[in-house]
């Protein structure tokens, strides 16, 4: 079975930012995880990428908040939808 691709959207957040999310489901965890989802979302502001969240191969899951990347607790496609728009909510705030 390929990777199936389950979410690609992009929101225009404001005139100088956007958020881009893919999840995709794959036949097998990727390496460093222990579900069957690759996924990517990422917000940016003024062309930098400010807060991503991400399951790169052999990093497991994981944010990038700033310049800082903490480990991401990982339960399903809904929660990490909405932790990643909680971050961004947040960021938004601070500026």
């Amino acid at each position: 079975m390929p990777a199936e691709l389950l979410l690609h959207e992009r929101h225009q957040i404001s005139q100088d930012s956007f958020a881009e999310l893919r999840v995709w489901r794959v036949p097998s965890p990727v390496r460093g995880s222990a579900h069957v989802y690759k996924y990517s979302l990422a917000y940016v502001v003024a062309g930098q990428c400010v807060l991503r969240y991400d399951n790169e191969a052999g990093k497991g899951d994981h944010r990038h908040l700033g310049p800082n990347e903490v480990a991401y607790s990982f339960r399903d496609p809904a929660q990490l939808l909405n932790d990643f728009w909680s971050d961004v909510d947040r960021w938004r705030a601070r500026c």
